[in-house]
């Protein structure tokens, strides 16, 4: 990996995000030493964790030339900033966080809350990593699919065009073609 001028590594973050939920069991999950060797090994410099409404509180640390350095929040105003400046995107399922990150061209694996009822999330998820858009986990697999992700097969999402569908629900609803 490349220096800096300064002589320190280029700075390569991790965001997790749980959105406005509360999913402790990722926040548990990357806050494991061994997700954290998993990330250090590969390159990674900095884990920031958004923890929403979550009661766990991962450990922060500094990190330095032996570990990850590791800090956490609870909400933010957008997270796009975050998401701009990460280089890998750990997300809750929720649709909004997958495409927010997908449309900014970041590397994602999209973690499934197994608790929630009637988990729709968990098939948006899984389809997107079958079209190889991004990696799916769950809490106990997440330090398996760090390991053995490249990041290099993932294809690019490129979102469709609604104009068709808008325009037969115009149609239908009794609005002027334009």
């Amino acid at each position: 990996m490349a220096d800096t001028e300064d002589g320190s590594k280029p700075k390569k973050i991790v965001f997790v995000t749980v959105g406005t939920t509360c999913f402790d069991a990722l926040v548990r999950a990357v806050d494991t030493q061994a997700v954290k060797e998993e990330l250090f090994r590969r390159g990674y410099t900095h884990l920031l964790i958004q923890m929403g409404r979550g009661s766990y509180v991962p450990w922060k640390s500094g990190g330095g030339d032996e570990s990850i350095a590791v800090d956490h929040f609870t909400f933010s105003s957008s997270i796009a900033d975050h998401l701009r400046s990460a280089s890998l995107v750990i997300s809750h399922a929720g649709s909004g966080s997958i495409f927010e990150t997908l449309r900014l061209g970041k590397p994602l694996i999209v973690v499934v809350n197994e608790d929630l009822m009637d988990n729709h999330q968990s098939e948006l998820a899984e389809e997107l990593a079958e079209r190889k858009h991004l990696y799916c986990a769950r809490p106990q697999t997440i330090d398996q699919t760090i390991a053995n992700m490249n990041l290099e097969s993932l294809i690019p999402y490129t979102a469709g065009d609604a104009t068709p569908v808008a325009k037969i629900i115009n149609r239908f609803l009794g609005f002027p073609d334009d």
